[in-house]
């Protein structure tokens, strides 16, 4: 027998399969058992936790005194091995650190059962022989190799390699010339055809019986809820909180959120989650490639070669030539977009020409944060509370929305030629969850309400569902990676929901275009003001990735090490979605950048004006 388990992390495979090969030593099923991890100090791990259920387990000692009694005599005193007899002859008991071998008495099954360790090496595991009492050789019958890769092989062609020749030909043929051994791996899936995904593949490798197991069965089918469930749940850790508002968004809609998914192991859940389910998706949300390759054994392909992006001091030399505040004269379209916060809101302002050109001409936060150039949310000061005393936070945030808008709205921002342009679109972030509410309620009643617009990024990895499988429906508007649910909900203002993955990458495509082709995106200001902006710019980077069933591949994006703020980045990929729904266009050229291959779909095309009137009908 060959066998191949790969199960979700954390389910115990390894528990069970060591129990297993205990239990065929001392059913006399072999007689000799061999422990292989991929080093030996976890090949060590392997056999200490034998010894010590040998050494202290009330019920094997009950169902085998023939090998627990004379263990325990020991009191593992490594000298007390010599001369220990029974009925006068010597048991040849051995209790070391890399070998046992149970005693040796006439007539028991388990009369010299050894139980072996070794690393992932095949000079520790070639040759492999013990002499008994009578002269014979005995040589290993059963092998249990667990987690026979680390990380880095994984990722190694050539290490790969070397370990599945090393399974095929040295622990294969350790029963020697005309025997067969009997071998259990135990394995988890780490990338695309690492050893594990080999092992398990029963058309490269049919003389392994391959098994693997998913925590989730089957998915959930209604995406929509949980892209809601997930920004709600991003936006509230963002802000200190716990995920209980996840969680009770979650509880209120959990029989549609649930349906279509099966979990493997239901009751496998923290305290603070409902179900297996809720603690699946959890887990795909902190990182997709992760949960889907050791959680799901489906990993996904990772090209960590796309992963450069521009650095900051490369954003802060696309300059546009304007004074902070000041759009060019070619400049048709302003968009604004505002980050909400529990102690600030972050906004920007970007001036479009109509094939997606342009300069971002303002950013902030408010309140103001006086006598600093740079700042980081987390040292706020003053605050929203600072700002609104008297205030609730709820209030707070109202208030400082309605402050915002109206210098931002109705100020404008003048064009070099000394034109005042007028805002198009704002967009107002609603992910997170105690803001939400505020949000659609500010947008409704904002005498700004007729540009204002609540959004919603969503994570669209890999293996998640691409906007352009949704099924459109009667009065939805529909744009590249946006759209605009026809139904507005309990709070009666219509969201625009976003492939935050999607537009990112197309942000920093423009920064990327060189200065004077189409599609280029620069910065105004002094240099100073503009490396402020783009350390926000600079804080992520980005990982292509694919499904390994799939040919679809999607740029997936990752905050930085450290953990730099990133809120003015997410602010122009509002900006941008908003010249979209007003308008701007990227045209195919040699000279434009490719926009990301989820983009080549032709979407459909929503002016402000489509917005407005389908604003006025009510829906």
């Amino acid at each position: 027998m060959r066998f191949a388990l790969a199960t979700p992390r954390g389910t115990g495979k390894t528990t069970f399969s060591v129990l297993a090969v205990l239990w065929a030593a001392l059913t006399g099923k072999t007689d000799y058992v061999v422990l292989i991890a991929a080093s030996s100090d976890r090949a060590q791990n392997l056999l200490e936790t034998i010894k010590t259920w040998l050494e202290t387990n009330a019920e094997l000692a009950t169902d085998f005194p023939e090998v627990c009694v004379p263990i325990r005599k020991l009191e593992r005193v490594a000298h007390r091995q010599k001369g220990r007899r029974y009925l006068g002859v010597p048991t040849r008991i051995e209790w070391g650190a890399n070998k046992i071998v149970f005693p040796t008495l006439e007539g028991a099954r388990t009369s010299g059962v050894v139980i072996q360790c070794a690393g992932m090496s095949g000079a520790e595991i070639r040759g492999l022989q013990h002499a008994r009492a009578d002269g014979t050789l005995v040589r290993p019958t059963l092998a249990f190799v667990d987690d026979p890769q680390t990380r880095d092989s994984a990722r190694s062609k050539a290490q790969t390699d070397v370990r599945e020749q090393i399974i095929k030909a040295d622990i294969l043929g350790m029963a020697g010339p005309g025997k067969k051994i009997a071998l259990l791996i135990t394995t988890t899936v780490v990338c695309e055809n690492d050893l594990a995904c080999r092992l398990l593949d029963r058309k490269k490798n049919p003389g392994f019986r391959g098994e693997k197991y998913r925590l989730l069965e089957s998915p959930p089918t209604n995406a929509a809820l949980w892209d809601e469930y997930r920004a709600i749940l991003e936006a509230e850790l963002a802000n200190d909180g716990d995920g209980s508002q996840a969680t009770e968004f979650y509880r209120a809609n959990r029989e549609a959120m649930d349906e279509g998914a099966v979990a493997s192991w239901p009751a496998r859940h923290n305290d603070d989650e409902l179900s297996g389910i809720q603690f699946a998706m959890n887990l795909k949300f902190r990182d997709e490639a992760a949960f889907m390759s050791e959680y799901q054994n489906e990993p996904v392909v990772v090209d960590e070669g796309d992963g450069e992006v521009l650095s900051a001091e490369e954003i802060v030399a696309k300059t546009s030539g304007c004074g902070r505040g000041t759009a060019p004269t070619e400049s048709q379209i302003l968009t604004g977009f505002v980050d909400v916060h529990k102690d600030l809101l972050f906004w920007a302002a970007v001036a479009w020409e109509r094939d997606f050109g342009g300069a971002v001409v303002d950013w902030g936060v408010y309140p103001e944060q006086p006598k600093r150039d740079f700042y980081r949310l987390a040292d706020a000061s003053p605050t929203l509370l600072d700002a609104h005393p008297g205030a609730g936070l709820e209030g707070a945030i109202y208030g400082a929305l309605k402050a915002l808008t109206d210098k931002m709205i109705g100020d404008g921002v003048p064009r070099d030629d000394g034109l005042i342009m007028r805002f198009d679109r704002v967009l107002i972030d609603a992910n997170w969850g105690q803001s939400t509410d505020v949000v659609y309620r500010f947008c409704r009643r904002s005498p700004h309400g007729a540009i204002l617009t609540p959004s919603h990024g969503v994570y669209v990895g890999a293996s998640s569902r691409p906007f352009s499988d949704y099924r459109r429906k009667r009065g939805d508007l529909i744009g590249p990676h946006w759209r605009v649910p026809a139904e507005p909900g309990s709070r009666n203002v219509r969201r625009v929901l976003i492939d935050a993955n999607f537009w990112k990458t197309f942000v920093h495509g423009r920064l990327a275009t060189p200065e004077g082709d189409v599609g280029s995106l620069s910065l105004s200001g002094e240099e100073r003001e503009r490396a402020a902006l783009a350390k926000h710019l600079a804080a992520e980077y980005r990982v292509a990735v694919k499904r390994e069933d799939s040919e679809r591949r999607v740029d997936e994006w990752k905050i930085r090490r450290g953990r730099p703020d990133n809120h003015w980045f997410d602010c122009l990929v509002g900006c941008a979605v908003g010249a979209s729904m007003s308008g701007a266009v990227l045209p195919t050229s040699r000279n434009a950048e490719p926009e990301p291959t989820e983009a080549r779909l032709a979407p459909r095309r929503v002016s402000f004006a489509e917005i407005q009137r389908e604003r006025r009908r009510g829906r």
